[in-house]
């Protein structure tokens, strides 16, 4: 699995998105690599790590992260939270929490309200087989949709996605299995570290309603909703964002 290590200081684990990869993180990069060691990385399937033998699941490639980097603050963003909260629940070297446009069932159920549909990734499935790229290119349009900076957060989308080289399809369909199958609810109530969790308020895949409640669930949580965010707030609202993950990250125990 590749991990690009930038910059010095605390150590923060960065997970991205389905389809996405580490660069994704870019404007975060920029505004913390000086303070921070990022720890960016590429899931199995994606990016550097598009031709690694390790499947798209939970605990493999919790444990393989784990094994490569030092005690940290793990951030998920989207399916990445996924990883996070996982690694979060049951190691002792992750610090802290972070869940950005993230959420521990992405599918809707008779008790979980704010989420999608199960139709929604289950079309997806269907029409990869169909229409690779052009399947891809909706799915990074849903990610902007909403957002105040729409256009402009598609286009660093689909400009991170070419630099990285199209994921593999069956990592892709991994992915969309885990958003539609996974349910890390259970985990919330006895998680051990404090955690942060970033909603955007627009966003047309993760309510921020669904991630307000995860919150809650949670002891010594943090929620913070950005009103003109969509699912990808760390493009369009950038700024503060970083500022709000360093005070999280400045106030965890020594």
């Amino acid at each position: 699995m590749h991990i690009r290590t930038v910059g010095a200081g605390p150590p923060i684990v960065l997970l991205h998105g389905w389809a996405l990869h580490g660069g994704v993180f870019e404007p975060l990069l920029q505004r913390l690599h000086d303070r921070y060691q990022l720890h960016l990385v590429d899931l199995p399937g994606h990016g550097g790590s598009r031709d690694s033998d390790l499947p798209l699941a939970l605990q493999p490639c919790v444990d393989e992260i784990a094994a490569r980097t030092p005690d940290a603050v793990w951030l998920g963003w989207s399916l990445g939270g996924l990883f996070a909260l996982k690694a979060a629940a049951m190691l002792p070297q992750v610090r802290g929490l972070v869940m950005l446009a993230s959420t521990p069932r992405f599918v809707q159920g008779p008790d979980w309200p704010d989420a999608v549909e199960a139709t929604v990734f289950a079309q997806f499935a269907r029409d990869l087989e169909q229409d690779y790229r052009g399947t891809l290119d909706r799915f990074l349009a849903l990610d902007a949709l909403g957002s105040e900076h729409a256009r402009a957060e598609l286009r660093r989308l689909r400009a991170a996605l070419h630099a990285g080289g199209e994921p593999a399809p069956r990592a892709l369909q991994q992915g969309l299995q885990l958003l539609a199958r996974s349910d890390l609810r259970h985990l919330l109530p006895g998680l051990p570290v404090p955690s942060l969790w970033i909603s955007g308020r627009r966003d047309r895949l993760v309510p921020a309603a669904g991630m307000q409640a995860a919150a809650a669930s949670a002891p010594a949580s943090g929620f913070l909703d950005l009103p003109r965010g969509g699912h990808a707030p760390f493009l369009g609202q950038a700024d503060e964002v970083a500022a709000r993950l360093a005070d999280f990250v400045g106030g965890l125990p020594a």
